[in-house]
């Protein structure tokens, strides 16, 4: 019985230390959290991409339009040249517009909007 007594006693005193800890940290978060509200906060805007002179069309307005204009489809070297993209941006905006279903891929590599 008085052995656990001195556990239970051992165990009060860490559950204080660390009580304490715990109050000096929320202090230190709280000091922190006052200078960064004081700092000018920066915003992170999140803007989808646009090709170059578009006059702000995202890129799957641009690659539809090219894509919208032609009558017998587009191919991935044509769409490259037309809008200025890297592979990735317009394979994913292919992709995408290919999944909304507003083209589809006649052949590989010639895109016709449906």
């Amino acid at each position: 019985m008085k052995k656990l007594q001195n556990q239970l006693k051992t165990v009060s005193k860490s559950l204080a230390a660390l009580s304490k800890q715990v109050e000096k940290l929320s202090q230190q978060v709280g000091k922190s959290q006052a200078t960064a509200k004081a700092a000018p906060a920066r915003k992170a805007t999140a803007k989808k991409k646009s090709a170059a002179g578009t006059g702000g069309k995202t890129v799957l307005d641009t690659v539809y339009d090219v894509i919208r204009r032609s009558k017998k489809g587009v191919t991935v070297s044509q769409l490259k040249n037309k809008t200025s993209l890297d592979a990735r941006q317009l394979s994913n905006a292919l992709y995408k517009l290919s999944k909304k279903g507003q083209v589809y891929a006649k052949s590989r590599g010639l895109y016709v909007k449906k």
